[in-house]
């Protein structure tokens, strides 16, 4: 099958950062799915392991964390789904990526893909997703409001990926008056299109913006973004007992400042669940599901922003370098062989 991998970290611009190869066909066994893949997007964790972890020698690592296909064959313990149907999913980092022809998955991390989008439409959401609802839901549990505080989110780095989806699950299930950052006109845009009710500068110091617009102090605050620039704002904005959740890499952090206002400090990784087989993975099956059951509802849509091309590895080199931008809006994806 068709595949696209690399040998050794380098930067995006090198000729063998990323290789078109040709591997063995994968069998599906256990709680496997065997899925055709049809789409991919491009996240920043393509970009992070790409950079900086190397195969073992002479090997190759397949990239993708992101895919929409058709379900060819199954384990011998699937119950959930059946070939033919179409699904949507992240995997797991510490198994082959989806750049490929044909990819391995465990079916209590897959999704039904929404009947209302094509393959690539759906391929943009599933680890945004994943990650946004988390972290809403499980880590910062915005359903338990915090006493005394605004009844607000501040989502840092709204035009994003896990931005763009985190703002519409948080208008779609919550009750949340969301307030998003945005620096550039095209990206104001985007999160206000998205359902943001304010947008504040986030290149400019963003606890007097969000002071300003006098709906009290947010319980809530989710940094998707270059959080060790905003942590002073971030301290200076949350209610006391708020409730703060990250889910970048920061060099360093210092969450001291936070003890004087008894905040709470979550980070979410969207692969924990698959990563150390938790007991709950499935939760990742219903997530999936009640995201494809809201984007046939009419009631979010993709995050989509562009299809580079078709899935090779010409195209995922300018897919790896739009993400490395830091400047994207939305989702790059790569649809079709």
């Amino acid at each position: 099958m068709r595949a696209v991998a690399y040998k050794t970290p380098q930067p995006i611009s090198a000729e063998t950062s990323l290789i078109d190869v040709e591997l063995p066909m994968p069998e599906a066994g256990g709680h496997d799915l065997l899925v055709e893949i049809k789409a991919v997007s491009v996240n920043p964790v393509d970009v992070k392991v790409r950079a900086h972890s190397a195969p073992p020698a002479d090997e190759l690592k397949v990239l993708g964390w992101d895919a929409a296909g058709i379900v060819k064959a199954i384990g011998a313990d699937v119950t959930l789904f059946k070939p033919g149907d179409e699904v949507f999913y992240s995997g797991v980092i510490s198994r082959p990526g989806s750049n490929a022809e044909f990819h391995l998955v465990d079916e209590r991390i897959v999704g039904t893909k929404p009947k209302s989008l094509d393959f690539a439409a759906a391929a943009a959401l599933p680890l945004t997703s994943i990650t946004a609802y988390e972290a809403l839901f499980d880590r910062l549990k915005v359903q338990d409001a915090v006493s005394g505080a605004g009844r607000a989110i501040l989502i840092i780095g709204g035009a994003g990926g896990v931005g763009s989806i985190a703002i519409q699950i948080a208008r779609a299930l919550t009750d949340l008056t969301v307030i998003a950052t945005a620096s550039r006109p095209e990206t104001q845009g985007w999160v206000k299109e998205l359902g943001a009710h304010h947008v504040v500068d986030h290149s400019r110091p963003i606890a007097p913006q969000v002071a300003a617009l006098g709906i009290g102090a947010p319980g809530f605050i989710f940094s998707t973004t270059n959080t060790d620039s905003h942590i002073g704002d971030i301290v200076e904005a949350i209610a006391p007992q708020g409730r703060f959740a990250l889910i970048d890499d920061p060099k360093m952090l210092d969450i001291v400042p936070f003890k004087r206002k008894a905040v709470s400090v979550h980070w979410e990784l969207m692969f924990t669940r698959p990563l150390y087989g938790t007991p709950d993975m499935i939760e990742q099956h219903k997530l999936l599901n009640k995201i494809s059951e809201l984007i046939d509802a009419g009631k979010i849509r993709t995050t989509l922003s562009e299809i580079v091309g078709p899935i090779n590895a010409a195209n995922l080199q300018t897919a790896h370098a739009m993400v490395e931008s830091g400047r994207m809006k939305g989702k790059a994806v790569l649809a079709g062989f």
